[in-house]
């Protein structure tokens, strides 16, 4: 059981019959009344997000989700298939569950699937990538300019911000969750 005091972003409980997990939270505590913990939760089946208000004291079970590491091996029309690299069994997954979490996914990368009671619910992509630039607008000796950057496209087809010094064929490390460049490798 985890109470509403300890909830931290990521955490998935189950309240009400739907399995929900924490967004945002926010331990409030008015000059009057009693203390509360704001909360915005999103339904890992349907992706449905809420906003919810609760005691720090009430206490919810904590769901099973499961995390298997699974590897993507190509995209078959608009489904993506992976295999199970212990026991290789393919799995199919519709481009509404994946599409999101595989932008920066290329052929044979490792992934984790979420399930919960056996149904898959979503993709989480490694956190750190290393791809090729495809195209970008050639840097000029000069450009280096602090905080300066400029479009770029990634071999997997993403946009993304680069520096003004990245060029074509350049290899760069990018962080899934939000997308940015983080080094040139």
């Amino acid at each position: 059981m985890i109470s509403a005091g300890d909830f931290r972003n990521g955490v998935t409980v189950e309240i009400d019959g739907q399995v929900l997990q924490i967004v945002e939270f926010q331990h409030v505590k008015p000059g009057k009344g009693a203390a509360f913990v704001r909360t915005k939760l999103r339904n890992v089946i349907n992706g449905g997000v809420v906003e919810k208000t609760f005691r720090p004291t009430e206490k919810f079970p904590a769901a099973r989700i499961d995390r298997i590491d699974m590897q993507y091996l190509y995209k078959d029309g608009d489904d993506y298939v992976f295999m199970n690299t212990d026991t290789f069994e393919q799995t199919t997954l519709p481009s509404e569950l994946a599409a999101d979490a595989m932008t920066f996914v290329k052929e044979n990368d490792m992934c984790k699937i979420c399930s919960y009671n056996g149904s898959v619910f979503s993709v989480e992509p490694p956190m750190f990538v290393e791809l090729e630039i495809s195209d970008t607008e050639p840097g000029f000796k000069g450009d280096t300019a602090t905080g300066a950057t400029k479009p770029a496209t990634v071999e997997t087809g993403a946009q993304i911000a680069v520096p003004l010094f990245v060029n074509i064929g350049d290899k760069v490390q990018i962080d899934t969750r939000t997308g940015e460049y983080l080094k040139r490798v």
